[in-house]
């Protein structure tokens, strides 16, 4: 789907090279050694500590608790 915009399709990016897909993620692992299913793990662990905090910052050390 490009991930982030709903229609449900990973491999897609709706002709907008931004839009996170598979590939992003494939990619993204690599260039960090790690497998993309390790790198989609990641992502969603963090998603979901994003979207819990209070607040979101910008700063770029910021960590949600």
């Amino acid at each position: 789907m490009c991930y982030n915009c709903g229609c449900q399709m990973p491999n897609n990016d709706m002709g907008k090279e931004e839009n996170i897909t598979n590939e992003k993620f494939e990619r993204a692992a690599e260039a960090m050694g790690l497998s993309a299913r390790e790198s989609k793990k990641n992502a969603l662990e963090l998603l979901e500590k994003v979207l819990a905090a209070k607040e979101e910052r910008t700063d770029k050390n910021w960590k949600p608790e």
